[in-house]
């Protein structure tokens, strides 16, 4: 029954119209929003945890980790780097593992915009960055709800390291790929097939329903082009 999942529909059929004035803006001016008590407070902890098991290993996020099988499986696969598993969800994040969480790894309730801000504001640099089917908001009047639409986007790609983004919304990835490249960066779209029963739930039942996927993998710590949004300006038709 699991393998029953609709494809992304939406009107949008292309990168949104505005999509650059929106880029513009935020990377115009600094997000200034206040950071609740309770992000500092996890942000506090999940600092501790990276620091008390060795300050020195790369860092590794899990951007929305929702239930955390893909936090596990990213520890397991990177066993000298340290991986923070995020989620606003207390919910999620308790449901859905079994057996013992790895040593390098430490889950956090918190959300993601003030945490990226935190981590920007202590000049934290990530190795790795996931974001693993992201909501994709397909209504076009969502944009700024989408990731790359949202203020947040210009501290998002400060935190440098290996972006990776996955979803089965291509739409989703075509203007999270316009937004790297119009701040300047280089990035990889190709499509994706999972192996064995793929990093999160979500991938396992779009894969199991016949959706294709898309994996975005972007080097943060390596701009292209100095000059933001000097070799994109408009949409291309």
């Amino acid at each position: 029954m699991f393998a029953n999942s609709r494809p992304v529909t939406s009107r949008q059929q292309a990168i949104h119209p505005a999509l650059p004035e929106a880029l513009a803006r935020h990377f115009g001016h600094p997000y200034c929003q206040p950071i609740r008590d309770y992000n500092r407070a996890a942000f506090a902890k999940a600092i501790s945890c990276w620091r008390d098991w060795d300050e020195n290993a790369p860092l590794v996020l899990d951007a929305g980790c929702g239930v955390g099988w893909s936090s596990v499986a990213l520890a397991d696969a990177n066993p000298y780097s340290f991986v923070l598993g995020i989620d606003q969800s207390a919910h999620r994040l308790a449901r859905g593992k079994s057996g013992n969480t790895p040593d390098n790894l430490a889950f956090i309730r918190a959300d993601l915009v003030d945490f990226w801000r935190l981590l920007a504001e202590a000049q934290i640099q990530l190795s790795a960055h996931y974001l693993l089917y992201p909501n994709p908001w397909p209504k076009a009047g969502h944009l700024k709800r989408r990731w790359h639409g949202h203020p947040v986007f210009p501290t998002l790609l400060s935190l440098g390291g290996r972006l990776e983004c996955r979803s089965n919304w291509q739409t989703y990835l075509d203007e999270l790929q316009w937004a790297l490249t119009w701040a300047g960066y280089a990035t990889e779209m190709t499509p994706f097939v999972p192996e064995g029963e793929g990093l999160t739930p979500f991938e396992r039942k779009y894969h199991a329903s016949g959706q294709p996927l898309l994996q975005l993998v972007c080097d943060l710590n390596r701009k292209v082009c100095n000059d933001e949004n000097s070799t994109h300006s408009v949409i291309p038709a």
